[in-house]
């Protein structure tokens, strides 16, 4: 159970540390598995270069190997991700999350070009991420098979295309080497019982003990219990993107005293609407 862990402000919109570091505490101390650190949750555009090694090194310092981190780094040009990856510490990331690349729309051989030459210029384990709503182009899953046959260190795919035929097709033509991974919640179940292993969840910033309690049953192949959880925890999954992503994570957090509900523009927050349904629902997660 991997969370998309968000990025706290603070009301002068400065990165909120001592608001991190109660989230990764939360984390530490409920079971989840790795922080995927610097994703499309944590507002990772609108984070400056210094403000993104700051982050980086302070929840892997506060980790101190206990969980794993998994780290954000993808773009629209190849070579500038290449550059990163050869220039920056990561020094205790155990795995990169590459999205698919946005607003330039590559074809299929563009995309294969892209991540091929991303996978020959570092070491680290790669999860390729595929989420079409944000990127605006779909890869197939012929072209994620080829590319984990083909480099060694691409090893996981983070499947948010909201397509579960597509997703299922991956999952049955891909070598035994690559992961699947939901990165949509409410499609979790279906997801890890067609043979997913886990997810990179949004609800698990909030509700991590709830989400690794569902990926366990799921692991464990204990399909009716998984299902009665998932129902269960289906309208809080609808309610966290009814209004936008991280929006409703931070509002639900914020209602629990976590952080303050700061978003940096583009982004806002919730409508009051929308975070009084947040706290409701949150209420019957106490019962």
């Amino acid at each position: 159970m991997g969370v998309a862990i968000i990025t706290p402000f603070t009301e002068t919109n400065e990165v909120d540390y001592a608001a991190l570091e109660r989230l990764v505490d939360l984390h530490l101390n409920s079971g989840t598995d790795f922080l995927c650190v610097q994703g499309t949750t944590g507002e990772t555009p609108t984070l400056s270069i210094d403000e993104k090694r700051n982050i980086r090194k302070r929840v892997i310092e506060q980790v101190n190997g206990r969980m794993g981190i998994m780290l954000g780094c993808g773009g629209n040009n190849t070579q500038a991700v290449i550059n990163e990856l050869q220039t920056e510490d990561f020094t205790g990331v155990d795995g990169i999350l590459c999205v698919v690349p946005y607003y330039n729309k590559p074809n299929q051989e563009g995309m294969y070009q892209h991540f091929k030459a991303i996978a020959d210029s570092t070491a680290l384990p790669i999860y390729l991420y595929n989420v079409p709503g944000r990127t605006g182009v779909n890869m197939h899953p012929e072209t994620t098979v080829r590319l984990a046959k083909e480099c060694s260190n691409i090893i996981g795919f983070k499947a948010a295309s909201g397509n579960i035929e597509q997703i299922k097709r991956l999952i049955a033509t891909k070598p035994d080497t690559l992961d699947v991974l939901s990165g949509d919640d409410g499609l979790t179940y279906d997801i890890m019982k067609a043979g997913g292993v886990g997810v990179i969840s949004v609800f698990g910033n909030v509700y991590p003990k709830e989400c690794v309690e569902l990926v366990r049953l799921l692991q464990q192949e204990k399909y009716d219990e998984a299902k009665v959880l998932s129902d269960r925890y289906s309208e809080m999954f609808r309610l966290l993107f009814a209004d936008g992503n991280p929006g409703g994570a931070k509002a639900q957090l914020s209602n629990m005293g976590y952080i303050k509900n700061i978003l940096r523009l583009p982004l806002v927050p919730v409508s009051d609407d929308v975070r009084e349904a947040l706290r409701i629902e949150g209420e019957n997660f106490k019962k």
